[in-house]
């Protein structure tokens, strides 16, 4: 039989590469069920694109998601494909996370034009990123370098660290993932290790989503499942449980990072940060867990993230994530 499966995206060069990529392991794992299946990417325009605005104004939360949804619910597509650090952690009705891929690399890079290090960088250099939390662990680590609020594309940003003038960056900090994603691998870039410098929750990891009655009993649920990494989902979870348990937004400045080890344990660390980068709020847990057990490892997240979330309330994060409330959380669900 022949299927069209239509894939939502926004239209950028990343979001269209990496939904290129989820498109095609949903169609073979179609056509290993005996379809002939052929490929639509449906581009779809979110506020997120079309605004200037920096992501600190916009808030974050669904600027780069509600079109992608309102698109699926309409039956303009029938899956959509987000980074997964750019969602809402709110369900959102009548849609559910149908997947998460392997994750690729999540670390954060500091990108220069000829790989001088972060902390190599002259006094007063200017380090472009739009992230609020990128922009504190850069003054955390160097105050004395100018943070310059930037927006675009990859290679928009790539190209002002040649710029003239007042254009010109000396260093840029950009998602390995995305890089890798678009083979921009000949960029000179220093990985900062996720220990040290903890990137976006669900950073490098990607969502696909589905209306609730496509997601269990179809063809479509079951390339899903085959396309699904349960590590990669559980260590999502636990992430952006944190983000959850501390009500921020997908902009907050705050950094997660969650792997299983080889030993069937679960670690999940995250600090909070205040914008100007002189407070930090950490904590971190490992916890027994089975990658392998879709359930056990939700669970472990569910708990790694609750435990996290109230060592850091209990030490201040409230101060420094807008939004949190100084309580301690029942649950991050």
């Amino acid at each position: 039989m022949s299927v069209t499966l239509r894939v939502g995206t926004r239209g950028s060069a990343l979001a269209v590469a990496q939904t290129t990529q989820v498109a095609h392991a949903l169609r073979d794992a179609l056509a290993g069920a005996g379809d002939d299946v052929e490929i639509e990417i449906v581009r779809v325009t979110t506020h997120g694109d079309t605004s200037r605005a920096s992501l600190s104004s916009l808030g974050g939360t669904g600027v780069f998601a509600t079109a992608l949804r309102d698109a699926l619910r309409a039956g303009e597509c029938d899956v959509i494909v987000h980074s997964f650090k750019d969602l809402p952690t709110a369900p959102s009705p009548g849609l559910v996370i149908g997947a998460v891929p392997v994750r690729e690399d999540a670390r954060d890079m500091v990108v220069t034009h000829d790989g001088t290090r972060l902390e190599d960088l002259p006094a007063g250099s200017r380090v472009g990123t739009g992230s609020p939390r990128r922009i504190a662990q850069v003054h955390a680590l160097r105050p004395d370098l100018e943070v310059v609020d930037i927006r675009g594309n990859v290679d928009s940003r790539l190209a002002r660290l040649t710029a003239e003038g007042a254009d010109r960056l000396d260093a840029l900090v950009l998602a390995a993932a995305g890089l890798a994603r678009l083979g921009r691998a000949d960029v000179a870039a220093q990985p900062m290790p996720l220990t040290a410098w903890p990137s976006a929750p669900a950073q490098g990891a990607l969502a696909i989503e589905v209306r609730e009655e496509d997601a269990a009993g179809t063809a479509l649920a079951a390339a899903l499942a085959h396309v699904n990494d349960p590590a990669t989902a559980a260590a999502a979870a636990a992430e952006r449980g944190v983000l959850a348990g501390l009500e921020a937004g997908c902009s907050a400045p705050l950094g997660a990072t969650a792997g299983f080890d080889g030993d069937g344990t679960l670690t999940l660390a995250a600090a909070a940060y205040s914008l100007d980068g002189t407070r930090r709020v950490a904590a971190s847990v490992t916890i027994d867990a089975a990658a392998a057990d879709p359930s056990a490892a939700a669970a472990a997240a569910a708990s790694a993230a609750h435990e996290v979330v109230t060592r850091m309330l209990a030490d201040g994060a409230a101060e420094l994530v807008p939004g949190t409330a100084a309580s301690t959380p029942e649950g991050t669900a």
